[in-house]
C-alpha cells in the first residue's frame, strides 16, 4: 500500500469515530455445533508463567502461600467416608459473591510482572487476557441449554481483555438460590478439605473452617490458533507424588458428583457435566479431575479419577454426547470475532457480547460505567511504563 493509502485510512477512521459516537456494533456469531466440527484446532501445550494466591480476607499475594498437597486416603484401606456436612453452617466463611472482581487479581500478577513476561513485552500487545472460567464458558457455549452469558471486552495498548458480567438471570438465580443448593456448594470445598493437606507428607485437617475467599491462582500461556492467551485460574492443589512436578502437570483438579445407579444416570453425568470438567482441565493443562461421589446424605463411598485426555472416550458413540473439536473451534471462532469487533484501543470502551441458549452471540457498545472493568490504577500504571511511544502520533 502506497503512503498515500494509508493517510487517507488513518483520515477515515477519524471521521467514522468522533470521541462522543459509539462504534456500530458488529454481526452477531452463530452457536450451533454443526457449523463447528472440523478438526482439532492448534492449541499449544499450556505454561505456567506464575502463580499468585488470596488469603482468607481475599488480599492478593504474589506467591504460592495458598497452594495445598494432594493427600488421598489410602487405597487399601475402608474407602473414604467423608462428612461433607460436617461443619455447615457454623465452620463455613464464604467469599462475598456480590463483591465484583472483574480482572483485578490478575491485572495485580501481569503489572508485577509485565517486564519479564516470556516472549517479550510486544508479546502482551497482541495477546487476549482473561479468567480460565470464561474461555471455559466458550467452550461449552455449543452444548450450554440453560445458563446464557455476557463477557465484556475492551481493548488497551493492543492486548484485549475479556471480563464476565453476571447477566440479570444469573444474578436473580444467585439472590434467590436455595438452601440446598447452597450446602451442595459447601460439600464441594469440603471434600477439598478432606482431600488436601497444608504441606506435602502431611495428612489433610478436615477439623478447621472452609472459608472460600482462600485462593492459589496459577497463571499460564498458552495460544489457540492465532489468538496468543494469557489467562489464570484457581487450581484445587498440586500432587508431591506427580511423575513430573512440573506445573501444571502436577495439577489435580477435585470435584463432587452424587452417586449414580443406572446407565441412563452415567449418561447423563458424562453428556452434561464431564463436559465441563473436561474444558475446565484441558484449558489449564491439569491432567486429572478426582471426583469424590456422595450419597443422598453427603457422604462420600467413592473415589474415581477422571484423565482429562480420556474423558472424549465416554461419549465418543452417543450421538446425543459432545466433541472436544466443536468446543475448541467454536472458542476459537469467538475469539477471531472479538478480535475483529474491538478495533479502537480504549480502556473506557466496552464491547458486551452476550448470549442466551438457542441463539447467536451478540454484540452491544458501552462507554464507562456499569461496564467498563479496566480499573485506573492499572491504566495510569501501564500507561506510564511505555517502552517507547507509540508508532503512530495521535492526531491532533
Amino acid at each position: 500500500m502506497d503512503s498515500r493509502g494509508t493517510k487517507r485510512g488513518a483520515e477515515k477512521t477519524e471521521v467514522a469515530e468522533p470521541r462522543n459516537k459509539l462504534p456500530r456494533p458488529a454481526p452477531s456469531l452463530p452457536t450451533d455445533p454443526a457449523l463447528y466440527s472440523g478438526p482439532f484446532p492448534f492449541y499449544r501445550r499450556p505454561s505456567e508463567l506464575g502463580c499468585f494466591s488470596l488469603d482468607a480476607q481475599r488480599q492478593y499475594h504474589g506467591d504460592a502461600r495458598a497452594l495445598r498437597y494432594y493427600s488421598p486416603p489410602p487405597t487399601n484401606g475402608p474407602g473414604p467416608n467423608f462428612d461433607l456436612r460436617d461443619g455447615y453452617p457454623d465452620r463455613y466463611q464464604p467469599r462475598d459473591e456480590e463483591v465484583q472482581e472483574r480482572l483485578d487479581h490478575l491485572l495485580c500478577w501481569l503489572l508485577e510482572h509485565r517486564g519479564r513476561l516470556e516472549g517479550g513485552p510486544g508479546w502482551l500487545a497482541e495477546a487476549i487476557v482473561t479468567w480460565r472460567g470464561h474461555l471455559t464458558k466458550l467452550l461449552t457455549t455449543p452444548y450450554e441449554r440453560q445458563e446464557g452469558w455476557q463477557l465484556a471486552a475492551s481493548r488497551f495498548q493492543g492486548t484485549l481483555y475479556l471480563s464476565e458480567v453476571e447477566t440479570p438471570n444469573a444474578r436473580a438465580q444467585r439472590l434467590a438460590r436455595p438452601p440446598l443448593l447452597r450446602e451442595l456448594m459447601y460439600m464441594g470445598y469440603k471434600f477439598e478439605q478432606y482431600m488436601c493437606a497444608d504441606k506435602p507428607g502431611s495428612s489433610p485437617d478436615p477439623s478447621g473452617e472452609v472459608n472460600t475467599n482462600v485462593a492459589f491462582c496459577s497463571v499460564l500461556r498458552s495460544r489457540l490458533g492465532s489468538h496468543p492467551l494469557l489467562f489464570s485460574g484457581e487450581v484445587d492443589c498440586t500432587d508431591p507424588q506427580a511423575p513430573s512436578t512440573q506445573p501444571p502437570t502436577c495439577y489435580v483438579e477435585l470435584k463432587t458428583s452424587k452417586e449414580m445407579h443406572s446407565p441412563g444416570q452415567w449418561r447423563s453425568f458424562y453428556r452434561h457435566k464431564l463436559l465441563k470438567w473436561w474444558a475446565q482441565s484441558f484449558l489449564p493443562g491439569v491432567p486429572n479431575v478426582v471426583a469424590g461421589f456422595r450419597n443422598p446424605d453427603g457422604f462420600v463411598s467413592s473415589l474415581k479419577t477422571f484423565p482429562t485426555m480420556k474423558m472424549f472416550e465416554y461419549v465418543r458413540n452417543d450421538r446425543d454426547g459432545w466433541n472436544p473439536s466443536v468446543c475448541m473451534n467454536f472458542c476459537a471462532a469467538f475469539l477471531s470475532f472479538a478480535q475483529s469487533t474491538v478495533v479502537q484501543d480504549d480502556p473506557r470502551l466496552v464491547h458486551l457480547f452476550s448470549w442466551e441458549p438457542g441463539g447467536p452471540v451478540t454484540v452491544s457498545v458501552h462507554r464507562d460505567a456499569p461496564y467498563a472493568f479496566l480499573p485506573i490504577w492499572y491504566v495510569e500504571a501501564m500507561t506510564q511504563d511505555l517502552p517507547s511511544p507509540p508508532k503512530t502520533p495521535s492526531p491532533k
